[in-house]
């Protein structure tokens, strides 16, 4: 995360009860394939990229950029948390001034209904409000997606607006480290 609040990167690694976030490494390329090509994952996201594009394309280390999380779970990647500033043209003026971070997350089909979004996106949030303080931060997610939503309601995101994109109606929620979770 950098523009309006400078952060070092990368944190140390973030350690909860069940999981690890840090940095990706070479080891998780084939998880990021996995994520990037199943067609469960990417349901409310524009649909799976093809395979063999994902495998010739994504560099031997991938994604390893600021906002960026592995989610770990018994030494084995099983998702990411993303915590990106918004475009100019996608802000939703939460906060006027710059862009608002953005909360993103993508989990391997086998590590859904155990909790671990939560556990790790707590967990982001928590290390974003030491490292920003009072910065709130967004979620956008289509209103068709019910785990998405139940979730973004358990981490304490209100609801700013709904609008339609991608040929579907979306949901934008905001939260503030002020705000408890529900």
């Amino acid at each position: 995360m950098t523009e309006s609040g400078s952060v070092a990167w990368p944190p140390a690694p973030i350690k909860t009860e069940r999981l690890v976030l840090r940095e990706s490494e070479a080891r998780d390329r084939a998880a990021f394939i996995e994520l990037f090509t199943s067609p469960e994952v990417n349901t409310y996201l524009g649909g799976p990229r093809p395979r063999d594009e994902c495998e010739r394309t994504l560099p031997e280390t991938p994604e390893r950029r600021p906002g960026l999380f592995v989610v770990e779970l018994d030494g084995a990647m099983i998702g990411t948390i993303e915590l990106n500033r918004r475009d100019a043209e996608r802000r939703s003026h939460v906060r006027p001034d710059a862009g608002e971070a953005e909360l993103g997350y993508l989990l391997l089909p086998e590590a859904w209904g155990h909790g671990y979004a939560a556990e790790a996106c707590a967990a982001a949030l928590g290390w974003f409000a030491d490292a920003l303080p009072g910065e709130p931060v967004v979620l956008c997610t289509q209103t068709a997606n019910d785990r998405s939503m139940r979730l973004a309601a358990k981490l304490g995101f209100t609801e700013v607006h709904r609008y339609e994109a991608w040929g579907a109606a979306q949901w934008m929620g905001v939260w503030s480290p002020d705000t408890p979770p529900a």
